[in-house]
């Protein structure tokens, strides 16, 4: 929601002079906003059940990640850059607001992707013991070979 609004108040800039910083804010916001969306979207419909070959906890991370760390370069640029319309300080708190709450994000998400790697690997290890222990071969006496 704060992506979105940051992105309305970047839309509402009529004039500036040097527009890199305002046009490199717009593209971030909306970017931010399109890939949020499309993942809140497949996680509400559980549509991430039906690709299992994707890490999304993994995915997660990184979109909330990239998300934190170019929110702030964004903003860092749009406030040097600031030609103090209303507008524009406006872009800039939301701005900063997107990109603290991305932050809490990614370490939720780290805490989730650090849950579901050990589960992962002890699922695994657990294999590995229960395959190791059916080829064990009892050494039992009372059987003999017919053969012999």
């Amino acid at each position: 929601v704060l992506a979105l609004v940051a992105f309305i108040c970047i839309e509402t800039i009529m004039e500036c002079s040097p527009c890199e910083g305002l046009y490199f804010f717009e593209f971030v916001s909306c970017s931010a906003l399109v890939v949020t969306g499309v993942l809140l979207l497949m996680f509400s419909l559980n549509l991430h059940t039906r690709i299992p070959q994707i890490n999304w906890n993994l995915t997660d991370l990184v979109n909330t990640g990239l998300s934190t760390f170019f929110f702030f370069i964004a903003s860092v640029v749009l406030a040097a850059l600031n030609h103090k319309t209303g507008a524009e300080i406006a872009a800039v708190i939301f701005g900063f607001l997107a990109m603290a709450v991305y932050a809490v994000n990614t370490y939720l998400a780290i805490r989730t992707w650090r849950t579901s790697r050990q589960q992962s690997s002890r699922q695994s290890s657990d294999y590995i013991r229960a395959r190791t222990e059916s080829r064990e071969v009892d050494h039992r006496p009372e059987i003999q070979r017919l053969d012999a």
